[in-house]
């Protein structure tokens, strides 16, 4: 057993986001056999409404965390520090101080970015907070992204050789409900309500589908939770007025969330603003089915396009609605491209996969620190 110490900072769920489903996964994997794991719960926001607001109680939390962090390196005299790094300026501030905290008791540190906007951020800021993000980044000895073509975010920044690319994997069983042929075809959308997740693109394409002539009976769930008042006042007008076939769900997790995907016949998650590697994709692809989504962050790695799924234009509800009928219409694509969807989760984004990879570049930090 490998009895290096390794603090892993994170939010753990509630509420149900990649970062805090990544760092629940990771403290319950085989990595816990191989390190000794310390983990420190980053969360201050209890629901994805709270997010961006501050108030007294907030501060006092935060800097409780603070706190816990100082304990931690010097009880546990880590021999890796993993950081979590946010991609606003506010954020990135308060996620700083822990690399600083680390930096002082001259842990080795790796950051890892779970997302893609970081340059779309810094390109927007000033000059200011771009001296301090490269200030606190030469603190670091490393950063992972989540796929090759996101380490371009980081190359003025480090070397290639410390830049590390973990995919999110997971072990999933999800066993495919069987229906009669001519059952309605289920189309599936499993993200929280968010206009950057798509969701009134997916709606936009359910209204075009319902006026078009179809040789399947559809309909969609969605399932995840709101965050703006008027992104739903919007979804629930046109829903209200076209009366689509759609259903409307609270997030779900667990068992109740992997019916719903071994129910599903086609997954949908059109994003329109930087992704990192969502975890609902390989989700949708451990559940063998084939995926409508967009261009962003690492969705290409997972999403081919024309073999498991279909890549579209984002903000364009026609081309979904067009891949969405092809689909609908053809059983035989679907399967074909399901069980490519399948294939490639195996191939590539199992826990084992990952934890290997992670196992590596603690190792490789940790014996070299550079």
């Amino acid at each position: 057993m490998n009895n290096k110490t390794v603090i892993i900072l994170g939010k753990l769920p509630p509420p149900f986001m990649g970062p805090s489903i990544a760092t629940e996964i990771l403290l319950k994997s085989d990595l816990k056999n191989r390190f000794n794991l310390v983990h420190l719960d980053t969360k201050i926001n209890i629901n994805l409404a709270s997010f961006g607001k501050w108030n007294f109680w907030k501060v006092i939390k935060n800097i409780s965390v603070y706190i816990k962090m100082i304990i931690l390196l010097a009880k546990h005299k880590p021999d890796l520090v993993l950081i979590p790094i946010s991609q606003t300026t506010t954020g990135f501030i308060k996620d700083s101080f822990f690399i600083l905290f680390a930096a002082f008791f001259r842990k080795k540190i790796v950051i890892q970015l779970r997302g893609s906007n970081i340059n779309n951020w810094l390109s927007k800021s000033t000059q200011l907070t771009n001296q301090y993000f490269k200030f606190i980044l030469k603190r670091t000895n490393g950063v992972i992204v989540l796929g090759q073509n996101l380490k371009y975010l980081f190359k003025d920044y480090f070397s290639d050789a410390s830049i590390f690319v973990i995919p999110n994997s997971g072990n999933y069983t999800i066993t495919k409900t069987k229906k009669d042929k001519d059952a309605d075809v289920k189309i599936l959308y499993f993200s929280n309500l968010l206009e950057s997740k798509g969701v009134e693109d997916v709606l936009k394409a359910i209204e075009i589908l319902s006026n078009e002539h179809i040789t399947h009976t559809f309909s969609i769930d969605l399932v995840g939770a709101w965050h703006k008042n008027d992104v739903k006042e919007r979804c629930l007008s046109l829903l209200e007025k076209s009366n689509l076939p759609v259903t409307i769900h609270a997030p779900k997790g667990g068992d109740d969330k992997f019916k719903f995907l071994s129910e599903a016949d086609i997954f949908v998650f059109p994003p329109r603003e930087p992704e990192g590697h969502p975890w609902a994709i390989i989700e949708a692809m451990a559940a063998s089915l084939p995926i409508i989504s967009t261009d962003r962050g690492a969705i290409i790695e997972s999403v081919i396009d024309s073999k498991n799924g279909f890549i579209v234009e984002s903000h364009n509800p026609k081309m979904i609605a067009d891949k969405l009928k092809l689909l609908i219409e053809n059983t035989d694509l679907r399967e074909q491209m399901g069980k490519e969807s399948f294939r490639l989760y195996l191939e590539n984004f199992t826990e084992e996969k990952m934890i290997e990879k992670y196992t590596s570049v603690f190792n490789i930090l940790i014996a070299n620190g550079n």
